[in-house]
């Protein structure tokens, strides 16, 4: 599946913004949309995603994708480009998702999830930044630790170094 049009942000300089200063713990978020307004598409045949920046207190659409129309034939190949447009995503929203497309992104390190009809992505984007405050459950905090390159082995250092609970 090619991407028949994208946009993506860029800086006055004409070059791809990768990120600005407040997103440097950000975690990129992909919702899949026909209006980039609600969540209503099947990720395999999906006519859109948006892609957000989300930190705990603020969000900025990043990239917009417009895909051709597809087929639910279960042909996997077409899941190739979609799933490699996701890169630097740490999880991609959508109404329904086959079995494949999930061991696929999940091999990307990508969270597929799933939501329910009608969900806005703002109320989505609200919702985790919450969980961002509150404390992030446990796909959230490993997107968070690849992002930040801290590694859960730091724990062994501090253990062999005498530290304790």
């Amino acid at each position: 599946m090619v991407i028949q049009r994208r946009l993506q942000l860029v800086s006055d300089m004409g070059v791809e913004v990768e990120t600005s200063p407040w997103e440097e713990g950000a975690l990129r978020i992909a919702f899949a949309s026909s209006d980039n307004k609600r969540v209503d598409q099947h990720f395999g045949t999906a006519k859109g995603l948006v892609i957000y920046s989300v930190d705990p207190e603020q969000s900025r659409v990043v990239e917009v994708m417009e895909f051709a129309t597809q087929a639910m034939d279960g042909n996997e190949d077409k899941l190739e480009s979609k799933i490699a447009a996701l890169e630097g995503c740490a999880a991609v929203y959508s109404q329904a998702i086959g079995a494949s497309a999930i061991r696929q992104l999940q091999r990307q390190g990508i969270q597929p999830v799933k939501v329910a009809p009608g969900s806005t992505i703002q109320q989505l984007i609200s919702d985790l930044q919450q969980e961002l405050v509150s404390g992030p459950n446990s796909w959230m905090a490993r997107a968070i630790s690849r992002e930040s390159g801290v590694s859960p082995a730091r724990f062994d250092a501090m253990e062999a170094e005498g530290w304790e609970e």
